[in-house]
């Protein structure tokens, strides 16, 4: 699938790679200060902001959308930094084309699976999923609308504001969202998917990988580092104080210094 993309700077090139929800735009602020020493793509991807809807919505397609992109644009090897689904593809990719990937950076996520019906991310991203389409778009009137009515499923304002920048008016005034909400609810068990190291038969030990997590976030646990290390064995682990599921955009300074530290190794 064709993907849309912003591009910045010049010089090495980094892609990033948004998460769940998310878009290009949401990383706008971080890829114009990488952008600074690197070439930045920011990629949405499929189902997600500017980029075509598909039926198809799995880490094998996502991976095989990012080889398509890098392919377009003559890209033979490029850094990767991806936050939760944008990690998880990141990693797919890395594991399939690990001769892509110059260096990874993995933000808030782990290799590992969180498909399992009571996990704590698979009902987050349940209610989230659910109140976003218990909105009325028809009858939406303003954003400040469907702020109120979200707020009956999700308490967090900011976590509210994060969503609904989904919501756009079409050329007749009618609010949409962005995102293709009935496949990623009927693929949401996709999107908690993930794989161990006994099932990755390729080489992956030619590249750096940096696994960024927020100190308040609980996608990153201790068995997961154990199970990240054992596919990654020289894998680095950063903890960003006080920040939760989103650390780029609670923590930006200390994030940004995480990743220069890395890639000025």
């Amino acid at each position: 699938m064709q993907l849309f993309y912003r591009q910045l700077g010049e010089g090495h090139p980094l892609i990033i790679i948004h998460g769940l929800y998310g878009s290009s735009d949401n990383w706008m602020s971080i890829g114009k200060v990488l952008a600074e020493q690197y070439q930045v793509f920011i990629i949405d991807q499929r189902n997600h902001g500017e980029s075509g809807h598909s039926d198809e919505h799995n880490y094998p397609a996502m991976r095989e959308d990012l080889k398509e992109f890098m392919d377009k644009h003559n890209l033979q090897k490029a850094t990767i930094l991806g936050h939760s689904m944008g990690g998880k593809t990141a990693i797919y990719f890395a594991a399939e084309y690990p001769e892509r990937v110059e260096r990874l950076i993995v933000v808030d996520i782990s290799p590992c699976s969180y498909k399992q019906n009571d996990s704590f991310q698979t009902k987050a991203h349940t209610q989230i999923i659910n109140g976003l389409q218990s909105i009325d778009l028809k009858a939406l009137s303003s954003r400040s609308e469907a702020d109120k009515q979200l707020a009956q499923h999700i308490d967090q304002k900011r976590i509210r504001q994060f969503l609904l920048k989904n919501l756009y008016r079409d050329n007749k005034k009618q609010f949409r969202w962005k995102l293709n909400l009935p496949v990623l609810k009927t693929h949401l068990s996709d999107t908690m998917d993930g794989f161990t190291a006994d099932t990755v038969e390729k080489d992956v030990t030619g590249f750096p990988v940096l696994f960024i997590r927020g100190e308040a976030s609980d996608y990153i646990q201790e068995k997961d580092i154990d199970a990240a290390k054992k596919l990654f064995p020289m894998s680095e682990f950063v903890t960003i104080a006080n920040a939760g599921h989103w650390v780029h955009a609670e923590k930006p300074k200390a994030f940004l210094k995480a990743i220069y530290s890395f890639l000025e190794d």
